[in-house]
């Protein structure tokens, strides 16, 4: 772990370089280390130096320009233009003057980069700027394009904020005695999932969501949960029960990193920003504003899957695939020199699935395992994933061949593109519509076909066939195209929000759609006690649908209804078991949340069962002594 000072490990790095490397400047960026030259030549020379560095530290190294050895922007640009082959698909150039960086946006990034980085090191040989490429979604995104924008802009902050996560990091630790967590939300229920992990040294906050359709938020008011000695928060996931409370952190005076993947950030943006935009029609307050938002973002550090990252001077973070939804991932926290590790599985996927591969299981320890319980229950088998996918195909051709029209209500993140790369990859003839916040989802996910199982990454790098942007599909903007689709009366498919039929684009097309017996409803997304769609499934011949003048009357319902199961992104309960059972080191403690509190009592009896090891389904705010 971190056991040397800022003080001592700085004076080590000037000791192991050259005396003409004139470091101008030598600070953090979180726990890595940046050097800023006035040397050109030292700078573009690929030094050996530094690679002697990252060895003996055992941490990153980086070398950027001091600003004033920079050449002038525009003239950059220019060079960039010409060094950078048409066939890329240039977006933007982007020059951060605090970092000494400037970012190339382009639809190909690995024609930007070049054979063996060829292009970068022209850019850096001539400009004397340190360029990074990103990749530019194929639809256009705004989400993406303002939250790229505003990291610019606040390139100045981010610049002193992160040598400050660093100083923290490295400011020194005594012998770790002792581990525990504390529940704060999430624990025999679904929803508000919050944990916090603390040791002497360290305060470590796991999610803040909150729980749909109810006011029920995490138990932040407890003295353990004092923003203020809180050392940072770790994003798993982009769903509302996981992220949605995490700006109010920051309007409750947080200024500590938030750790996450880069599509786990910009689908935060997205579905928060949702969040106070549906709180708000309804009447009511939203616990917090776009400021807390805009604040998470400034304070966000985004690791790759597989980046090891010291986050407190006793805590080491790994982020992992776990098959769930875009940039969803395990929390791995290595605590103390070997003294415990903890796997917080969050929600996740132990099969393989039309965007993702199945949750890692690529770390040597886990002492402490947390895990989902969601379908924990014996009886939570779904079908196998090729059946439930030839039931979806079947169902929405089915309707479409017969004349009708076909709705698939759906959540906006993961579900959606599931069943667009499905129907897509089936050769679905007929058009499918997308209403609302799907194609915004969507977008952001072209941004990141990196996070796409290996055979859906092939086909849109290698083989340029991009499952999302199939003719078929088709955004609907606005009410007025919505209502020429419907007076049109032709076969297709429609795609909308909420999934559970209690908002959003889709109430208003079952209104349209419920009447006519040749028209289908697909539901593919788990239906809540009390939703409009769990009463659809019940039977009901008749649904109370209010109208524009506020009066509410029935709707008989004699469309077609479709139930597809086994696509969802959480593990069954033969997946939670073959998962675990294939870790390689057997669990010492085996904690269960995320679910009923019956699946979750359910499975923890299984669990202990099977692998005659600790098994713990605490409430909420219980502590337990992990070590």
């Amino acid at each position: 772990m971190v056991e040397e000072k800022t003080s001592d490990l700085f004076e080590k790095v000037k000791k192991s370089l050259p005396s003409d490397a004139n470091i101008s400047d030598i600070r953090y960026e979180g726990c890595e280390i940046v050097l800023y030259t006035k040397n050109k030549d030292f700078f573009t020379a690929d030094p050996p130096e530094i690679k002697k560095l990252v060895s003996s530290l055992k941490k990153r190294v980086i070398l950027r320009p001091d600003p004033s050895i920079c050449l002038d922007a525009e003239a950059s640009k220019i060079i960039i233009e010409k060094l950078v082959p048409k066939e890329a698909g240039l977006v933007d150039i982007d020059f951060e003057p605090a970092f000494g960086s400037v970012t190339i946006e382009a639809e190909k990034p690995g024609l930007v980069i070049g054979k063996g980085g060829e292009n970068l090191r022209e850019i850096r040989k001539q400009t004397s700027w340190l360029p990074t490429v990103k990749r530019a979604p194929v639809i256009p995104s705004d989400i993406v394009k303002v939250l790229r924008d505003l990291m610019y802009k606040e390139s100045d902050f981010r610049k002193e904020f992160l040598d400050k996560v660093g100083k923290h990091i490295h400011s020194g630790w005594k012998e770790t005695e002792w581990l525990r967590l504390t529940t704060l939300g999430g624990f025999r229920e679904v929803g508000r999932s919050c944990i916090l992990l603390q040791t002497p040294e360290s305060r470590v906050m796991l999610d803040c969501g909150i729980k749909p359709g109810s006011n029920e938020f995490p138990y932040l008011t407890i003295s353990e949960a004092d923003l203020s000695k809180i050392n940072a928060v770790v994003l798993s996931h982009a769903h509302l029960d996981h992220c949605g409370l995490v700006p109010l952190l920051y309007e409750m005076g947080f200024d500590g990193p938030l750790y996450l993947t880069a599509p786990t950030r910009d689908l935060m943006v997205l579905l928060c920003m949702d969040y106070i935009e549906l709180t708000q029609r309804e009447g009511k307050t939203p616990p917090y504003t776009t400021k807390g938002i805009k604040e998470a973002v400034k304070h966000s550090i985004c690791l790759e899957y597989g980046e090891v990252s010291d986050i407190t001077p006793d805590m080491r973070l790994t982020l992992l695939n776990s098959g769930h939804i875009l940039g969803s991932s395990l929390v791995h926290i290595h605590v103390g020199n070997g003294f415990h590790n903890v796997l917080y599985s969050s929600d996740y996927k132990f099969d393989r699935t039309a965007l993702f591969e199945p949750a890692s299981t690529n770390f040597a320890r886990a002492e402490t395992v947390i895990t989902e319980s969601t379908y924990g229950a014996r009886e939570d088998v779904t079908p196998k994933r090729a059946e439930s996918e030839a039931q979806l195909v079947e169902a929405c051709k089915k309707t479409c061949d017969r004349g009708g029209i076909v709705l698939v209500p759906s959540f906006a993140v993961e579900r959606s593109q599931d069943v667009m790369a499905m129907l897509s990859k089936a050769g679905f003839k007929y058009p499918i519509y997308i209403d609302g916040m799907v194609w915004d989802a969507t977008a952001i996910h072209t941004a990141y076909p990196e996070y796409f199982n290996r055979d859906l990454q092939k086909q849109i790098l290698q083989q340029g066939e991009n499952p999302f942007t199939n003719p078929i599909f088709k955004r609907i903007g606005s009410a007025e195209e919505r209502k020429k689709i419907l007076e049109a009366g032709e076969p297709c498919a429609i795609i909308a929000t909420s999934g559970m039929l209690v908002g959003g684009p889709s109430v208003w097309w079952l209104k349209s759609l419920a009447e006519n017996e040749k028209n289908g409803l697909v539901f593919v997304s788990y239906q809540a006690e009390g939703s409009l769609g769990r009463r659809i499934q019940k039977g009901w011949k008749e649904v109370p649908m209010e109208s524009k003048n506020g009066r509410t009357s029935a709707v008989p319902v004699n469309l077609e209804i479709f139930n597809v199961s086994g696509l969802s992104g959480h593990s069954d309960h033969k997946q939670i078991l073959n998962y675990l059972s294939r870790l390689k080191q057997r669990p010492e403690r085996i904690i269960v949340d995320h679910g009923e509190a019956s699946k979750c009592m359910s499975l923890a009896k299984t669990l202990h069962k099977l692998f005659r090891t600790e098994t713990i389904c605490p409430k909420n705010l219980e502590t337990i002594r992990l070590k």
